[in-house]
C-alpha cells in the first residue's frame, strides 16, 4: 500500500519531538519579548534610591533620645510620627505640608480625618494614625479629672476641653457631670450642630442630670469660628438651664465656651 503524499498542511504539523521544541521555542520567545517590552526603572525605583532619607531618620531619633522634645521643632515632631506609618518615604515635606494647612500641632492633630486626607500624600491609613495620636492625648487628659475634684483643677478642665473641641468644624454641646464632691461622674456630648448654632433643651440637660445623680454640672461648647465671646444666645441659653436645675438641686458651676484662640467662661464674666 503505498502512502499518501504529505500534503503542505501535514509538512508544517510538527512530530512529537519537534513539537515539544517547538513549544519551548514559544515560551522562551514569549517570556523575551514581554520582558524586553517592561518599562525600564524610574531613578527612585532602584535599589538604595530612597535611601538617602534613612540615615535622616536615623539622625533625627538620635537627637530625640539625647536631647528631648524640646530640641525639636514641631515638624520634627510630626516626622518622628509619619516615620511609622510611612516607612519608606522622606516624610519632611508632608510633615511641613500639614502644619501649613492646619497652622499648628494641635491644628494637625485636631483635624477631622477628611480633611487630613486632602493633603496631598496622606491617604485614609495615615489619617486614622494621626486621629489615634489625638485620641491617645484626649484621653490622658481626661484621666487626669477622674476622682479628682474638678473645680480644683481648672486647668485641667481647660486643657481637656480645648483638645477635645476647639478644632471641631461643628459646634458641640457637651456637658460635664459632678457628683457631691465635684468629681467628674460622666463627660458627655448632648448635640452637635452646625457651624454657628447647636440646639440645646434645658429640661433635657437637667433630666440627664437627675439620671446620674449629679449635684453640679459645667456646660462646655464650642465656636468654630475660633472667638469664644459667648453671644446673646448663649448666655440666655445658660441662664434658662440654671434656672431650670437650680430648684432641683442642681448647680451649674460655669458655661465655658471653646475656641481656637482661647476661651470664655460666662462666670468669669459674671455673665452667670
Amino acid at each position: 500500500m503505498n502512502k499518501r503524499p504529505a500534503s503542505s498542511q501535514d509538512s508544517h504539523e510538527p512530530t512529537e519531538e519537534t513539537g515539544r521544541d517547538d513549544l519551548f521555542a514559544d515560551e522562551r520567545g514569549y517570556f523575551a519579548e514581554h520582558v524586553a517590552k517592561r518599562a525600564p526603572l524610574k531613578a527612585d525605583q532602584l535599589p538604595g534610591a530612597d535611601e538617602h532619607y534613612l540615615g535622616h531618620r536615623e539622625r533625627l531619633r538620635d537627637k530625640y533620645r539625647d536631647h528631648g522634645d524640646t530640641s525639636l521643632a514641631d515638624y520634627e515632631i510630626l516626622e518622628l510620627l509619619l516615620f511609622r506609618s510611612i516607612p519608606r518615604r522622606d516624610t519632611k515635606p508632608l510633615a511641613k505640608a500639614l502644619l501649613a494647612r492646619f497652622g499648628s500641632l494641635a491644628g494637625v492633630f485636631g483635624a477631622p480625618a477628611s480633611l487630613l486626607q486632602e493633603v496631598k500624600g496622606i491617604g485614609e491609613s495615615v489619617a486614622l494614625d494621626l486621629k489615634l495620636v489625638a485620641t491617645v492625648g484626649q484621653r490622658i487628659l481626661r484621666s487626669e479629672l477622674r476622682e479628682k475634684q474638678v473645680l480644683s483643677s481648672w486647668s485641667s478642665v481647660i486643657d481637656y476641653c480645648h483638645a477635645v473641641m476647639a478644632y471641631e468644624a461643628r459646634e458641640q454641646f457637651r456637658i460635664l457631670f459632678l457628683d457631691k464632691r465635684n468629681a467628674l461622674i460622666a463627660d458627655e456630648i448632648q448635640g452637635k450642630g452646625t457651624v454657628d448654632h447647636t440646639p440645646v433643651y434645658p429640661r433635657e440637660v437637667v433630666r440627664r442630670a437627675l439620671e446620674l445623680s449629679a449635684t453640679a454640672i459645667i456646660l462646655v461648647h464650642n465656636h468654630p469660628s475660633g472667638d469664644p465671646t459667648p453671644s446673646r444666645a448663649d448666655i440666655d441659653m445658660t441662664k434658662t438651664i440654671v434656672d431650670t436645675a437650680k430648684p432641683l438641686g442642681i448647680t451649674v458651676h460655669d458655661h465655658i465656651i471653646i475656641g481656637k484662640d482661647g476661651h470664655a467662661s460666662l462666670k468669669g464674666l459674671r455673665l452667670i
